[in-house]
């Protein structure tokens, strides 16, 4: 599936796809500032779903709104990036076989203004390569 912003709405397709996760959900963020994005990822780890999550430093302290401190006051496993340069990836891994990536940042900006885009891939494969990159940056992640 493929959505495009601001015309799509991709917020109510992601919405959706993360309110039926059953299992797992691992994101990438160079930027989440996204209130209802955030609320059903915490929803998700509420409920016993395996949530963790890596964030750009320089986006964390400079992104008014920024999801990652209410994300670690509800307990979940969110880390800071550990690499040189950005971490400027925008993927979220759900139940080891979907797939969601683009040029799309979590935030009303994107959703409302920007001409940003999200492809959700249903796929195992390609969900597993997609791990391998997570697993790597959450190794050099820091709390």
């Amino acid at each position: 599936d493929t959505y495009i912003s601001p015309d799509d709405l991709v917020l109510t397709a992601f919405y959706n796809l993360l309110s039926e996760a059953q299992g797992s959900i691992y994101f990438l963020a160079f930027s989440f500032t996204s209130n209802e994005l955030g609320e059903v990822v915490r929803e998700k780890a509420e409920a016993g779903l395996t949530v963790k999550g890596v964030m750009d430093e320089e986006q964390i302290a400079s992104n008014t709104g920024t999801e990652f401190d209410p994300f670690r006051q509800a307990g979940l496993d969110v880390r800071i990036e550990g690499i040189d340069g950005q971490m400027h990836h925008k993927v979220f891994i759900v139940d080891g076989k979907i797939v969601v990536f683009g040029s799309y940042n979590f935030s009303r900006s994107a959703e409302e203004r920007n001409d940003e885009n999200i492809i959700i891939v249903y796929n195992q494969q390609i969900a597993e390569q997609f791990m391998l990159e997570f697993q790597r940056i959450y190794a050099d992640a820091h709390e």
